[in-house]
């Protein structure tokens, strides 16, 4: 179980993530939703580590992880696929997932991760040895999930995945998150789809000015005229 508890992020004096706690389970799929400016990016990029924590504590398993480098996060089974993809768009495709894969244990597995995600993205497969900034948005954003797919991560942190991208496109990526949590690997997905996301979940929270609003199932959110009032636009 990936947990936080208790946690508060800050810009300087200025916080930005206040008293948040959370979990996902082993095989769970958990979405974070929320106004711009709530705080979502800032809370998912500290859960895998890339940003400092103020105040309470990150947990895998019980263990807690809030003070270790960013690499041992990856070491712990996390991985995260960033808002805006961050590609190395000179690099092919294939040398873009292969950096994915630089633990040990990924590395062993290098060739397996890579069937792996070509049979969930076939068009990768296609574009192996294109360089990544030739591939359309949605074809990126493919590559950045199949980057983080090949470190073997036991947690998918996913930070706004359909963002600019076709309403086709975002039906195929939320299609593969889906098919990859299904596989066994926990997902914790912000995303400003906020209906889509809703539909994919089985837990949700909602974050406004970096605290929770609410949390439940999605079906209890959406029934709930307060909240659909105040963050989902109904």
């Amino acid at each position: 179980m990936l947990e936080a508890r208790n946690l508060t992020v800050s810009y300087g004096a200025a916080p930005a993530v206040v008293d948040v706690s959370l979990e996902v389970g082993a095989g769970d799929l958990v979405v974070v939703v929320g106004p711009n400016g709530a705080g979502k990016s800032t809370l998912i990029n500290a859960m895998a580590g890339l940003h400092a924590v103020a105040s309470g504590h990150l947990l895998v398993d019980g263990r807690d992880i809030t003070r270790e480098a960013p690499h041992r996060f990856c070491e712990r089974g996390i991985a995260i696929v960033p808002e805006g993809r961050r590609l190395f768009v000179n690099l092919s495709v294939r040398e873009n997932l292969e950096l994915g894969s630089y633990r040990a244990g990924a590395r062993r597995a290098r060739d397996d991760s890579l069937k792996r995600v070509c049979a969930l993205f076939p068009v990768l497969g296609e574009r192996m040895d294109a360089p990544a900034g030739a591939l359309s948005g949605g074809q990126q954003q493919m590559v950045a999930i199949a980057r983080a797919l090949m470190a073997r991560p036991r947690f998918l942190l996913l930070d706004e995945p359909s963002l600019g991208l076709s309403p086709l496109i975002v039906r195929d990526l939320l299609r593969a998150i889906r098919e990859i949590n299904t596989e066994g690997v926990a997902v914790l997905l912000v995303e400003q789809n906020i209906a889509a996301a809703l539909e994919l979940a089985r837990r949700a929270y909602v974050l406004d000015e970096g605290r929770i609003a609410a949390q439940g199932e999605p079906r209890q959110l959406m029934s709930q005229p307060e909240i659909q009032k105040a963050y989902l636009g109904t």
